[in-house]
């Protein structure tokens, strides 16, 4: 399997076009075409995860944090991400970065996180806004289920759970073809009318191209009617962190211990204990101090993130608790959803999980 190959399978779980703006995801480092000898994954591309892929003979790192996130002016070797940047280049080592294209993702870094803690009937905390698009065509009666059956097949009509969701109407198309057209039905010079079907179908945003293009393959017609809309439906499937509840209710300094437990956390920053049992929880990996208020809008009881900074702890304003557990520590059991998502799908292959450490921070 080529770099390339590998990269369309982690698309399948998290698509890159799912990225925050800001972000830097993809391909960082190294040839597309290049045969992959073994897949090594990390949370960060450090010397030592290069070093041990190198020793390994794993020649594609999976990263979630981009190893390169600025524009690099110079490679000399004066910092880490420089000296990264050169050794894997100078061993002809592929790098992969997945970041908030996985922070995005249903089954991603939130829901890894809710795993890992117990928590049920998880749903999408912050939903991506204007990401869900709807398609209207009209395409003659005989050949609708052709088109609704191609459009299907390139990913549109997914609501939730369900999939080949479309709505349809019947009506009459009238059109003139001119001189220079090449009606497929009806004459040149002569206005046609024709029973149509008006098809209604949705789809998510990174899926546009594909479905345009499964629409003017199937569609008869020699110039193809369509309208595109963003709409303002909650996106069920695609948005930053999750909330869900417990199986059972507990005390709040119980569950603060668990997290601890659990997530293999060296100390629990929270806000104030308001002595309520906790039963529906809200997650966000890595820096989540913009969702307190969706947290607190969803009525979540907690909410477990990093990097909370002193004064917007004051932002759970006894309406929930804040607890802070680190960043590394939100987002450390990535690289095992990703390791168990690989040997999944390319069974048979060369996948490890990274035992470099990668936490910058320590703790006496």
């Amino acid at each position: 399997m080529t770099v390339n190959d590998i990269a369309k399978t982690l698309e399948e779980l998290a698509p890159l076009a799912h990225a925050e703006e800001f972000d830097n995801v993809g391909l960082l480092v190294g040839d597309p075409n290049m045969e992959v000898t073994g897949i090594l994954v990390t949370l960060d591309t450090l010397e030592n995860v290069v070093d041990e892929a190198i020793e390994k003979n794993h020649n594609l790192i999976v990263s979630f944090h981009p190893i390169i996130f600025k524009g690099l002016k110079k490679l000399t070797g004066s910092n880490y991400v420089e000296r990264v940047v050169l050794k894997a280049i100078s061993n002809n080592i592929a790098i992969y970065s997945m970041h908030t294209a996985l922070d995005n993702s249903k089954m991603g870094v939130n829901a890894k996180i809710c795993e890992v803690l117990g928590i049920k009937g998880t749903e999408v905390l912050i939903p991506r806004p204007k990401s869900i698009k709807k398609l209207t065509t009209y395409v003659p009666l005989n050949d609708a289920e052709k088109v609704k059956t191609a459009l299907f097949k390139a990913g549109a009509g997914e609501i939730g759970k369900y999939s080949n969701c479309s709505y349809s109407l019947e009506g009459i198309g009238s059109f003139k073809a001119d001189n220079e057209a090449n009606p497929t039905i009806g004459n040149v010079g002569e206005i046609h009318f024709e029973k149509e079907t008006q098809i209604n179908i949705i789809y998510s945003f990174e899926k546009e191209k594909s479905i345009l293009n499964a629409l003017f393959d199937a569609h008869p017609y020699e110039e193809i009617a369509y309208e595109v809309l963003t709409i303002d439906n909650t996106n069920q499937n695609l948005g930053m962190g999750m909330i869900g509840t417990l199986e059972v209710e507990m005390d709040e300094k119980e569950f603060l211990l668990l997290v601890k437990e659990r997530m293999n956390a060296a100390v629990v920053r929270h806000s104030k204990l308001l002595g309520k049992k906790i039963r529906k929880v809200a997650v966000l990996g890595g820096s989540g101090a913009f969702a307190i208020g969706s947290a607190k809008s969803a009525r979540a009881d907690v909410f477990v993130s990093a990097d909370i900074k002193y004064h917007e702890f004051y932002q759970a304003e006894n309406q929930l608790v804040i607890a802070d557990i680190g960043h590394f520590e939100t987002e450390q059991f990535t690289k095992d959803l990703l390791v168990d998502y690989l040997t999944k799908k390319i069974p048979n292959f060369a996948v490890s999980l990274s035992e470099s450490i990668t936490n910058p921070i320590k703790y006496l």
